[in-house]
């Protein structure tokens, strides 16, 4: 057994023992009788003798020495460790002491002391060394989505961590260190291949290395597929690229004017273009009559380019028939990952298109010489005209004939056990949880869902008390997922919702302004089409049966066609009205020119009226619903027409006709303007600051448009022009 030692200074030493010969020495007198008073024979004792120590030492690189010190004649020990230790420790003869050292090499100083207290010492060499580490594993791998990024593992007997040497010049080394075991990572400069070494460090001062000449690569394509587009009706898109949708025939591509390499292929099972040696590459629709992009509202494209080619991308439309064309950018360039781009069609407004009818050609151009890029969905489109609405009522009217479950009771025609004025249902889905883990109902639809104009479920709930077990919150979850993915929870996105019990409710999830948890940015997505209500939580085995009815996505979307007009004869607004203002739907316009080169305008003409203004109805009186909520048009104002002190403004007012006095509920945008020359006026109702009635989103009774130039309440005169309106 190791005794526990005692620590003591030199000093204290010395007078322990002068103290201890004393006791002796009077122990003695006072035990004898006079005639044995003989002490004599302390003299006869011998001092220490033959002093040494063995060393143990433990084989698992903690440096635990154990020392054993022995002597003849000795009754105790002072032990000197040799190391940066300020005390000795005693150690009683027959006894030993524990010591922890670095690795390396000690005099160890052993004092031997006997029962006089004399002395005598001896001092052994202590070597302690460590094994170095062994059986050193390594693996060192290209990363699969970063580019010129290694991923380097170690593992090794009596290591602790290792570092990376990257076999770079010009680089200090090591360039990244790490755990035994773990996974560390470096990104290169330039590919290529380098003489890398990993050294294993444990507690030896010896190390253990492994070299290999690895080859680090770049990723000079796509890994994977570019975004899938979602459905869209076929009048609400036109595809030039991509296998989502029907491409329109293109009579050249690429055109024998292009600057670059052009190539078809496949990656990732995806058709995609290869772009080599990028100045601009162009394709020709056709040169008769061209295609007609004027109703469309966006430009989406997909591309992708490696590391290190940062040209800025743009995009060119012309018009060869007509004449005319602009150019948009696709904004800072992006590597290593496909990038999605839509830009608004009303940014093709600046150059000098005649107009978009006329379509001929289309050009991908790189400001310098871009080495790759890769293009996929290039096609034009615009909000839906009409969309099948999800629902079901449970009354047999629904739309989604997919319903199933999961680890729950489903049965989607179930009496309605709790009829009353909120819901007055005869029929209602029921779901019964006996207190499966994960237990949950679904249904999947197709196409996949859009949300650039739907974003919101809408639910009836009733889930009894006397149902319920257990302490899982009283909620219910709604999950959206790609059922393509063989782990589809794994990216799914949720909301969850707290109930009340014994209540019929309508539960809303807005997947626009709710908190969602999961994976983020829901309405980037185009792969959702599946869509788990979850009642009272996971991961539990509590019970409960919940009652669901009229589950819908989104409200009824406008059903188009959607308003517009050219004044071309093209548009279907058919409701033009003035209110103490003249109107004429077929004026020739008066400054035709790059900016606006139409035949025919609207002329607005206000001579003097307070409440001047022009309106049109939408068609059969049908709702704005303001998932859609821009507008657009494009106004001039000559200066020689303008009287009064006005400020120069166009104001667009939404109301309801049905109400006998519609302006007091109006809400509207107003947007300055500058005189003498067309411009783009966008009146976005989510984004600008309105005025009248508040929070027109939630609003479903819009169903009139007013324009007003130049403010009301006034007697000033104003005469403008107005062409292409809009709505989107």
């Amino acid at each position: 057994m190791v005794s526990k030692p005692k620590l003591l200074n030199i000093k204290k030493m010395k007078k322990i023992k002068i103290i201890f010969k004393t006791l002796f020495v009077l122990f003695v007198i006072v035990a004898c009788t006079d005639n044995l008073r003989d002490i004599s024979f302390i003299d006869a004792i011998a001092p220490p003798t033959n002093v040494s120590a063995t060393f143990d030492i433990t084989q698992d690189n903690t440096g635990l020495v154990t020392i054993s010190p022995t002597a003849d004649g000795a009754t105790s020990f002072m032990i000197y460790f040799g190391d940066n230790t300020a005390d000795p420790v005693e150690v009683v003869q027959g006894n030993n002491v524990e010591h922890t050292y670095a690795e390396g090499s000690y005099d160890v100083k052993i004092v031997a002391v006997n029962l006089k207290g004399e002395e005598a010492e001896a001092t052994q060499q202590l070597v302690v060394s460590f094994k170095a580490p062994e059986n050193l594993e390594v693996v060192i791998e290209n990363d699969a989505a970063i580019s010129k990024q290694v991923n380097i593992t170690a593992n090794a007997d009596f290591a602790t961590m290792f570092e990376f040497d990257s076999g770079e010049t010009g680089v200090t080394q090591p360039v990244v260190t790490g755990n035994i075991g773990e996974t560390i990572s470096y990104q290169y400069q330039t590919p290529g291949v380098y003489s890398v070494k990993i050294t294993a460090k444990g507690g030896a001062i010896a190390t253990t290395e492994y070299t290999e000449d690895f080859e680090v690569t770049e990723i000079l394509a796509p890994i994977e597929a570019a975004p899938t587009p979602p459905s869209r009706n076929a009048e609400d898109v036109v595809s030039i690229f991509s296998d989502a949708y029907t491409d329109v025939t293109l009579d050249e591509l690429p055109t024998t004017w292009s600057a670059g390499g052009f190539e078809a292929v496949n990656l990732n099972n995806d058709n995609v273009w290869k772009l080599t040696s990028v100045d601009f590459i162009g394709m020709v629709t056709n040169y008769g009559s061209g295609v007609d992009l004027s109703s469309m509202e966006m430009m989406h494209i997909d591309y992708w380019v490696p590391e290190g080619v940062n040209n800025e991308l743009l995009v060119k439309i012309v018009n060869t028939v007509d004449g005319g064309e602009d150019i948009e950018s696709l904004g800072a360039t992006v590597t290593g990952t496909w990038q999605s781009i839509d830009i608004d069609m009303t940014k093709f407004d600046d150059g000098n298109l005649a107009n978009k009818e006329k379509i001929t050609q289309l050009i991908i151009d790189s400001d310098g010489i871009a080495g790759v890029v890769y293009i996929d969905n290039f096609y034009f489109y615009k909000a839906p005209t009409s969309f099948a609405k999800v629902f079901d009522d449970f009354e047999g009217n629904g739309t989604i004939t997919t319903w199933a479950e999961d680890a729950a009771g489903l049965d989607i025609a179930f009496a309605n056990p709790f009829v009353d004025a909120t819901n007055g249902s005869a029929t209602v889905l029921k779901y019964e949880d006996t207190g499966g883990q994960y237990a949950n109902i679904r249904f999947d639809v197709t196409p996949n869902f859009d949300f650039s104009v739907k974003k919101t479920f809408s639910l009836k709930v009733y889930v009894p008390s006397s149902s319920v077990t257990g302490s899982a919150p009283n909620q219910v979850s709604l999950k959206l997922q790609d059922n393509t993915n063989g782990q589809p929870w794994t990216t799914q996105t949720e909301i969850i919702k707290p109930i009340q019990l014994d209540t019929w409710q309508t539960l809303t999830f807005d997947f626009e302004n709710d908190v969602t948890a999961g994976a983020p940015n829901p309405l980037s997505r185009t792969d959702f089409n599946r869509v788990i209500l979850q009642v009272n939580g996971e991961n539990n085995n509590d019970n409960v049966i919940a009652y669901f009815d009229d589950v819908e996505w989104g409200d009824d979307l406008f059903v188009g066609p959607i308003p517009f007009d050219d004044f071309e004869g093209n548009g279907n607004i058919t409701t033009w009205a003035g209110d103490a203002a003249g109107l004429n739907t077929s004026f020739a316009n008066p400054l035709n020119n790059s900016d606006n080169s139409s035949a025919t305008v609207l002329e607005y003409d206000d001579t003097g009226g307070q409440y001047a203004n022009i309106r049109f109805d939408n068609e059969a009186n049908a709702n704005f619903n303001m998932d859609k909520h821009t507008f657009s048009l494009k106004i001039y104002v000559p200066s020689s027409s303008v009287s009064g002190t006005s400020p120069n403004q166009i104001s667009l007012k939404l109301q309801d006709n049905t109400n006998g006095q519609p302006w007091t509920t109006q809400t509207e945008v107003i947007k300055s303007i500058e005189l003498d020359k067309w411009q783009t006026v966008v009146f976005d109702f989510k984004n600008d600051t309105t005025a009248g009635s508040p929070d027109p989103l939630t609003r479903t009774n819009f169903n009139r448009v007013v324009i007003q130039v130049n403010g009301e309440n006034n007697n000033d005169p104003v005469k403008a022009y107005i062409d292409d309106f809009k709505y989107y």
